[in-house]
């Protein structure tokens, strides 16, 4: 089973017991993500605590002594000890990836990126995520950047479907067009 398999069948078993248990999904979110960012900035624990001279009882242990300094929320400190005993930290960033795609999902809220040739002014932000919200019938969350390279316009990611109104990619069909007559 691939890490990106394992990684998100333990993201739906926690949200499903974060949502049984009524916990907030969104501060489950943000302890996934301080997890994450423990294990970048102490990799020498990460791997400690997948160390074969290391007992399970010493990888629980060490686990619950983080997950109470770091304050995290009950089904995220049992998950962390779990993953810890199992020598499976390292579908921790995976994990935490499904986890939100999950609280997205659950929150009718999707993911655009958004390229354009120019810094967009928040009047055309705006205007943007309006028009993907009425395309997609969801919340949109924006991510904006520039790419010179499209000359001018837009391309406009949500999943794996593309909106590209670029300049560039209006040039490359013309062009094609023109080849084949």
């Amino acid at each position: 089973m691939s890490l990106r398999t394992s990684a998100n069948r333990y993201a739906k078993a926690l949200f499903d017991v974060a949502l049984e248990e009524k916990n907030d999904l969104a501060q489950v979110d943000r302890d996934l993500q301080a997890v994450v960012g423990m294990m970048q900035a102490s990799p020498d624990l990460a791997q400690a605590a997948g160390r074969a001279g290391v007992t399970e009882a010493e990888r629980k242990s060490l686990m619950e002594a983080v997950a109470t300094a770091m304050g995290l929320s009950s089904p995220v400190k049992k998950l962390l000890v779990l993953l810890a005993a199992s020598r499976k930290l390292n579908l921790a960033p995976d994990l935490a990836g499904a986890y939100r795609e999950r609280l997205l999902a659950h929150q009718n809220i999707v993911r655009a990126e958004v390229a354009s040739a120019a810094p967009l002014s928040p009047e055309k932000t705006k205007a943007l995520e309006e028009s993907l919200a009425k395309v997609t019938g969801k919340k949109v969350d924006l991510s904006v950047s520039v790419d010179p390279e499209l000359l001018g316009g837009i391309v406009a990611r949500i999943g794996s479907t593309v909106y590209d109104g670029s300049v560039k990619t209006q040039l490359a069909r013309m062009r094609q067009q023109l080849v084949e007559k």
